[in-house]
């Protein structure tokens, strides 16, 4: 094909904000995705005539002001996309089983503390000294408040910043069910006691303070309107153009991505938008060193997920504002992805995403919960009647656990589809489906640190396994891979 000027593998939240980026600043771009519709976790799919989201159920840094919303409005296209505040009086709900006690979580600092005290009076000072700590972590991370830097993102964290967050927590947080309910989502990062760092459960908690946001209808939209700014300056994106080898020359320079069609896309600089592990998989010899390899296939990947979409009978279940989790005990938060022997998870979140015109009834729900691979691995190479039963008998402990909190819940059920960690494994092509990337590790925490250049001078890396995960990560991710290409602060001093 014509030399283009930047050619994308993947198709996802990563490679699109990569891409619209570079489109942005002149830049011609071409972005091969392997599925049939781009998007990545965009992606939503209809069933029944309703529409579901795969991923990105609930989102910081939307709000007037935040990270996100200044690079959307950087793009042109904040006021295109249809998203809506979450309540903040009540952001989250967390409700724990074992004693059947609810606690409504807000939003801002003021209002967290005086909510959570109101709980835990006892705790009052301990809470302000920990939001104090998250606060001094989160204003540490240049990226994370989009300030510019040198040459690349300094990771020279602070001190506290490296700990366990379970200990950090515990740093200023003396009763262990505050603790645990400080910890209640998580699920959004797969921590795991004494190894996620606290830098990574400050930044998120920081982000979701400042208030949280909603898509109306679906995702799609942001994979769309992104879409449209590539095509704009000239790009394309093109599905179903799934990357099955890398060229290079004698020097290690990238010269094309050959699709598994036989197609070969020439460009003078390439973005690497999925999983570095594929990267890896259909690399030649001697584009990455032993060393290298070694490196990035032993760090640790996240857990996967189980999720339910719900579509309910007309006019039966509320619609709720904000995002609901339940847990079989609130002290047993740092345990979401376990399972009972059915299972089961111990924990897990849901949501009734809102549509245009919401009224006062949800017409769908969307359940997710941590799940570890070992549960569905004997099925990887044969999903017979067993693993559809096992799929079913999940769902239906876990919309139990929900009739608890929802009197009369299955009755207002018209139907229901599952996803389980083999349907994201194949979907995202991540070892064992994971969900979030690399896992961080507080003893090592430069292993999964991978930055976006790479030893072929004109290869570059971007997505959640490079930086930090998630709708507000992995732009800033992207906004990294944009500006080493460009030039540091290109796009930063404009923001």
């Amino acid at each position: 094909m014509e030399n283009d000027d930047i050619v994308i593998a993947g198709g996802g939240l990563g490679g699109l904000f990569t891409g619209a980026l570079l489109a942005h600043n002149g830049l011609r771009v071409t972005v091969l995705e392997k599925n049939g519709i781009p998007g990545g976790g965009l992606q939503s799919f209809v069933r029944n005539g309703v529409s579901f989201d795969t991923g990105m159920h609930v989102m910081g840094g939307w709000r007037p002001g935040g990270s996100i919303d200044r690079i959307t409005r950087y793009l042109g296209i904040r006021d295109s996309l249809e998203i809506e505040s979450v309540n903040d009086d009540c952001m989250d709900s967390v409700t724990s089983l074992a004693d059947g006690v609810t606690y409504r979580i807000p939003a801002g600092r003021e209002a967290f503390i005086e909510r959570l005290s109101g709980y835990f009076p006892a705790q009052r000072d301990g809470l302000v000294a920990y939001l104090d700590a998250v606060e001094r972590i989160s204003d540490s991370f240049d990226l994370f408040n989009l300030r510019p830097y040198n040459v690349t993102p300094s990771f020279d964290i602070l001190p506290e910043a490296s700990v366990p967050a379970d200990e950090f927590i515990a740093r200023y947080v003396s009763d262990n069910r505050l603790r645990s309910l400080l910890a209640y989502n998580n699920g959004l990062y797969n921590g795991v006691a004494g190894r996620t760092p606290a830098y990574v459960h400050a930044l998120i908690t920081s982000l979701y303070l400042r208030g949280a946001s909603r898509f109306i209808g679906n995702t799609l939209q942001l994979a769309r309107q992104l879409i449209d700014v590539v095509e704009s300056a000239g790009g394309v994106v093109l599905c179903g153009h799934e990357v099955s080898s890398v060229q290079i020359d004698d020097e290690r320079h990238v010269r094309s991505f050959v699709t598994t069609g036989g197609d070969s896309f020439c460009a003078s600089r390439f973005v690497w938008a999925a999983h570095p592990a594929e990267l890896l998989r259909i690399a030649p010899r001697g584009l990455f060193s032993k060393a290298y390899v070694r490196r990035v296939t032993g760090i640790r990947p996240t857990c996967s997920a189980f999720s339910i979409f719900i579509e309910f009978k007309p006019e039966t279940f509320p619609y709720i504002d904000h995002t609901c989790y339940i847990h079989d005990d609130m002290v047993d938060a740092w345990s979401l992805d376990a399972a009972d022997d059915q299972g089961i998870p111990s924990g897990f979140m849901y949501m009734t995403p809102p549509v245009r015109d919401q009224g006062t009834y949800a017409c769908k729900m969307l359940v997710t919960a941590l799940m570890d691979f070992s549960l569905v691995e004997r099925w990887s190479g044969n999903r017979n009647s067993e693993y559809y039963e096992w799929k079913n008998n999940v769902a239906r402990g876990i919309m139990d656990k929900i009739e608890r909190c929802h009197p009369h819940f299955s009755d207002c059920v018209k139907t229901f589809h599952t996803a389980s960690p083999l349907t994201v494994r194949d979907f995202y092509h991540t070892p064992n489906g994971a969900i979030y990337g690399f896992s961080k590790d507080c003893d090592n925490l430069l292993e999964s640190q991978l930055p976006v250049v790479t030893k072929s001078p004109n290869l570059y890396l971007t997505g959640q396994c490079v930086n930090l995960h998630g709708i507000c990560g992995v732009p800033l991710t992207a906004l990294t891979t944009a500006e080493a290409i460009l030039y540091p602060a290109t796009i930063l001093s404009r923001l």
